[in-house]
């Protein structure tokens, strides 16, 4: 379009004064529109089921979204194909900052390495708007499994090869890839059963339908406090301060380190303006000590919110290192 209007009026006696000042416009409409945005609700896709952290997280973002922008948030579940069908309808949107998207790691890094066909480019089809949080996991089992801790449970999988079931919320997932990483570094072999989120997948372990998951510590809290859950020991680098007498994975395999990552996104070609507003105002929001005691904290998930920038290298960062995991224990999904 610029280059047809220039054509017409550089023909035209003055029309060089005349495009500078289309120019000035066309240049000046994001800006403006940054301004006056957002004037209508916003929608934000989930691509896992409710109720698991990715959930609890973008509503938690959501609510307060809402109120400093002024207009309604729309959280919008879209669980599938691990994670792929919403990072679909996200790299489809119209690039104006009404359809966003929360989701974990594993849309943003893994499941470009996993699959030979993938729904989205998550390097291309996505523009970073700030990191969330990241969540240590636990290594749970059902109390029926015959485990105090790590060395007991890869133990019992040497014995037993495959006979161990564990869930996943998705393959590639943080949940899975973690424990392909445990079965690589001890030689103990278990079998995956993979849930479109972590929730479903919860509710089977509690059940006794799998016998096994890595996942967010904030998830299982409530569970093992009561007795419906075993955890044999937390992916954080050390103990935390909450559960001192919690071992960490590492005490048994050192440098093991388990946990899940959360962030934000816009479509591919969002204007720098709108990105940098979005992103302002979450930092506003997970930097705000009434919000990390009431959403944060209960779910064992420390902030990473950032920059558009500061997100963006994370991603590159986490891609090399899961690429190379991926790669080394031939996943593929056709």
């Amino acid at each position: 379009m610029r280059a047809a209007l220039g054509w017409i009026w550089a023909r035209r006696p003055g029309g060089a004064k005349i495009i500078v000042a289309l120019a000035a416009i066309i240049c000046g409409a994001a800006p403006a529109a940054a301004q006056s945005y957002p004037t209508r609700p916003i929608h934000i896709v989930v691509p896992y089921a409710p109720g698991g952290i990715t959930d609890i997280l973008a509503r938690a973002l959501g609510e307060r979204l809402g109120a400093s922008l002024g207009q309604p948030i729309v959280i919008d579940n879209r669980p599938g194909a691990n994670s792929q069908v919403g990072a679909e309808i996200l790299a489809r949107a119209a690039p104006d900052g009404y359809t966003l998207m929360v989701s974990a790691d594993t849309t943003f890094v893994m499941n470009r390495h996993l699959y030979a066909k993938l729904a989205y480019n998550p390097l291309t089809d996505f523009t970073p708007v700030s990191g969330l949080g990241i969540s240590p996991q636990a290594l749970v089992v059902h109390p029926s499994v015959p485990a105090a801790n790590t060395r007991e449970l890869v133990a019992l999988a040497r014995a037993r090869p495959g006979e161990i079931n564990y869930g996943t919320f998705g393959i590639g997932s943080s949940g899975h890839l973690n424990i392909v990483l445990l079965s690589s570094l001890t030689g103990a072999t278990f079998t995956a059963v993979h849930y479109k989120g972590a929730a479903p997948a919860l509710t089977d372990l509690i059940g006794g339908h799998i016998q096994m998951m890595i996942v967010s510590i904030g998830l299982v809290t409530q569970a093992w406090q009561t007795g419906q859950l075993k955890v044999l020991g937390f992916g954080s680098a050390s103990r935390l301060a909450q559960f001192p007498d919690v071992p960490t994975v590492a005490e048994t395999l050192p440098g093991f380190e388990a946990a899940s990552w959360y962030g934000f996104a816009a479509p591919a070609g969002t204007p720098t303006a709108i990105v940098t507003k979005l992103s302002g105002e979450t930092q506003k929001i997970f930097n705000d000590a009434a919000f990390r005691e009431k959403f944060l904290a209960p779910n064992m998930i420390f902030s990473i919110a950032g920059t558009p920038e500061d997100f963006a290298q994370r991603i590159k960062t986490d891609d090399a290192k899961w690429g190379k995991v991926i790669k080394a224990a031939n996943l593929r999904v056709e």
